[in-house]
């Protein structure tokens, strides 16, 4: 596989675990597994909660905002691309986190909404920055390590004031870069974990640990550390795309985020081809706040041609 194959089966790969996994979020751990008991019978893009089978939720649609904010604007414009939360959040999408949502209305300057809400809720280290991840990942995978996850650290303060949220999607888009380029993410843990602030190093150490279980998570998964952890756990433990989205999924919890994360991941790894047609093909992302476009597979993969072949993605 080339880099471009490998950037369309992280792309795909998130918004079809996204998809995937929406309808049994908040449920109980197993669901998934409970009704589709048997790997690739098919039948298992289901709608539910709220939405319909194959629809991708906020988590891909704010990453669709931010691979279009970096190809329009030609490179990173933090205030252009929260210039876009801030339509799609007035367009009433269908689900936005509650502290996202608190960031995006506040009515403050994009360098300052972020900070604002940490100093009054003292609680921002959410998975919202890490769902939208992958996009920006694949964009800046050729910069290198530093560039790529000061970049990742940018874009999350977006939204997110904690730095814990900060450097756990900073190491997600090390892993997608490593990944893309054909090397074992997994192998390059400690790499990224060097570059990581001292302050938050301890900590993703251990739930990046190849020891570690999402058992052990002493938070919800709808918190940074156990999302990414359960994601990276969900490829470690798993020999296939199709399995790591199940067994991400079969965790429970936000099911769609976890899922999203470990589709980016296992895209990356395992390539688009590794994707289930039965999956791809009802897949789409309403976008709000772009004047009611959907996007399809055909678009997702012209976005993620776009990410690498860009003249600024290097």
């Amino acid at each position: 596989m080339n880099l471009v194959q490998r950037a369309v089966g992280a792309v795909v790969g998130s918004a079809v675990g996204d998809a995937l996994g929406a309808p049994f979020e908040f449920g109980p751990a197993g669901a998934f597994s409970s009704r589709f008991p048997v790997p690739g019978a098919g039948g298992e893009m289901v709608g539910g909660g709220g939405w319909d089978a194959g629809e991708a939720t906020d988590d891909t649609q704010m990453a669709v905002h931010v691979a279009e904010s970096l190809l329009e604007r030609g490179g990173l414009d933090l205030p252009d691309i929260f210039a876009r939360f801030q339509r799609w959040a007035a367009d009433q999408p269908k689900d936005i986190g509650l502290q996202t949502e608190d960031v995006l209305t506040r009515g403050l300057p994009w360098d300052q909404a972020a900070a604002a809400h940490y100093r009054s809720s003292h609680r921002a280290a959410g998975n919202g920055a890490l769902m939208r991840a992958t996009p920006s990942a694949v964009y800046f995978a050729r910069a290198g390590r530093q560039a790529t996850m000061d970049a990742a650290r940018h874009i999350a303060a977006l939204t997110h004031g904690d730095p814990a949220a900060w450097e756990g999607t900073a190491i997600f888009h090390d892993l997608i870069r490593v990944a893309l380029y054909g090397a074992d993410p997994l192998d390059q843990l400690s790499q990224a974990l060097t570059a990581v602030h001292p302050d938050h190093r301890q900590r993703y150490a251990a739930i990046l640990d190849p020891s570690w279980h999402p058992d052990q998570a002493t938070e919800f998964n709808g918190a940074i550390w156990p999302c990414l952890g359960s994601a990276v756990w969900a490829l470690r433990s798993t020999r296939s795309y199709e399995d790591a989205i199940r067994a991400a999924i079969d965790l429970g919890g936000d099911t769609d985020t976890v899922a999203a994360v470990t589709g980016g991941l296992a895209g990356a790894v395992y390539g688009p081809a590794a994707v289930p047609t039965d999956w791809t093909e009802p897949l789409h992302v309403p976008l709000p706040g772009s004047g009611g476009r959907t996007l399809r597979l055909p678009h997702l993969i012209d976005l993620a041609r776009d990410l690498v072949e860009h003249p600024n993605s290097d």
